[in-house]
């Protein structure tokens, strides 16, 4: 099976059409498509997708309506098929600065839409398009989340985020929500991703968890943590309250210690078991998202890149989750971030890991090897992943039983063979590097 998820950020929709071949050949089971409810057309910046102005229209810089239904098709019509997903923003409406800012499309953009009938009803998702959508009175109004109330569920859930504007779980709103995810339903989406979950109370994300029509689709949001505290405040009560999945932020911060100075690899071993991952079947895993790039505040959790690619080979090689990986165009304009994510989702160590996880997905994880620098496990009776973040060589010596033996064994990321025979075997890993050995 696979299940590996593109996240196609700010891709335009023809390039993620243009690129399928390379897409499917990778291994990735689903795209992940930027937010497609209305932002401005003009709006170059990626963070203009997260400021919707319109659940009624699908047209941003990125394409239109049309665009979308070429992409479905697309994908689904792929060998083997695609899962497309759509990035939902429902906490929030766009920030402007205009009089009307609570009336939306507002004025201006309702009087577009009559001097443009044409390409408005091409792009129409839903709905009368000669009426607003939202007032003044579909807001919670309750001012900004104040820097002393980040760990406040309250202020968090019912403030402002960023001076957007905050809607209200009313009955309109969610009428207004359902309608349009039935419409996207209707066009095909396989499955949704929430943003700025954290920030919508639990009723807005029980009107997508609890009906019926949509429960066949892959769901999963956004629960950004990055504290024990965070998780019992914002984590645990989602996944009391709810049955999709989440962003594995424990994970990805048990991650960050484990390769960062000082921290041990012993950590990664079990960590569910240590509640430090998410259930296997409630987790998306990720070792960099658009926010880390992009947001001053998250920056220091970026990874080395030498310990991104060895955290990559860890989500992809082990059991449990499904892996999501970040590719751009080159959004950040910091000068050291420069290439470092672009068309990442081919490069030929991605490849080679996520072909590894394909094989071995739903295989037993079992541990042969741990120590603070080394972590070996095997996937099954075919696969055996290493991991070594130290700068010094490494030796791992452990029993082959539950191994193909006698058996050929290729790594997948630097192309070596062994064969392996006998009860026991030493395995030499060299330094800041990740091993996936799978038996021919």
């Amino acid at each position: 099976m696979r299940n590996v998820t593109l996240h196609a950020f700010n891709w335009r929709y023809t390039d993620i059409i243009d690129n399928l071949d390379s897409i499917r050949d990778a291994g990735y089971g689903a795209v992940l498509i930027p937010p497609p409810l209305y932002s401005d057309p003009n709006g170059d910046q990626w963070w203009q997708r997260y400021q919707p102005k319109d659940y009624r229209v699908l047209l941003s810089h990125l394409g239109g309506k049309k665009d979308l239904e070429r992409l479905i098709q697309a994908c689904h019509e792929s060998t083997p098929k695609l899962q497309v997903y759509a990035d939902l923003v429902v906490n929030h409406m766009a920030n402007e600065a205009r009089k009307d800012h609570f009336d939306f499309p507002g004025a201006a953009e309702l009087e577009r839409y009559q001097k443009q009938p044409a390409l408005f009803e091409e792009n129409r998702l839903y709905g009368d398009l000669s009426k607003g959508l939202f007032s003044v009175f579909d807001f919670n109004n309750a001012g900004e989340i104040d820097s002393d109330e980040w760990s406040n569920r309250d202020a968090v859930i019912y403030q402002n985020l960023s001076g957007l504007p905050d809607l209200k779980n009313s009955d309109w709103v969610l009428q207004q929500q359902t309608a349009m995810v039935e419409a996207m339903i209707e066009m095909g989406f396989d499955g949704f991703r929430i943003d700025a979950i954290k920030h919508i109370t639990e009723r807005m994300i029980d009107n997508f968890a609890d009906n019926p029509k949509f429960r066949d689709r892959f769901w999963f949001g956004e629960v950004l943590t990055g504290s024990d505290r965070d998780e019992r405040i914002f984590l645990d009560p989602f996944l009391r309250e709810t049955w999709i999945s989440g962003y594995d932020f424990p994970l990805f911060q048990t991650m960050r210690e484990a390769f960062g100075f000082g921290g041990s690899l012993r950590s990664l071993a079990r960590p569910e078991s240590q509640n430090n991952a998410l259930p296997w079947n409630r987790s998306v895993t990720f070792v960099i998202n658009h926010d880390i790039p992009h947001n001053d505040g998250f920056r220091f959790w970026l990874f080395d890149p030498q310990d991104e690619h060895l955290a990559h080979a860890y989500i992809l090689g082990r059991d449990g989750g499904v892996p999501l990986i970040y590719s751009d165009h080159n959004e950040s304009h910091r000068s050291q971030d420069r290439d470092r994510w672009l068309d990442v989702y081919k490069r030929a160590d991605m490849v080679a890991m996520i072909h590894f996880h394909n094989a071995v997905h739903g295989q037993p994880m079992v541990i042969l090897y741990e120590s603070d620098l080394l972590l070996v496990f095997r996937r099954g009776a075919n696969g055996i992943v290493a991991i070594n973040k130290s700068g010094s060589n490494q030796w791992a010596n452990f029993s082959t039983w539950g191994l193909k033996n006698p058996a050929k064994y290729r790594d997948l990321i630097h192309h070596n063979e062994m064969n392996l025979s006998g009860n026991t075997l030493s395995l030499f890993v060299p330094p800041r590097t990740a091993q996936m050995w799978l038996a021919e």
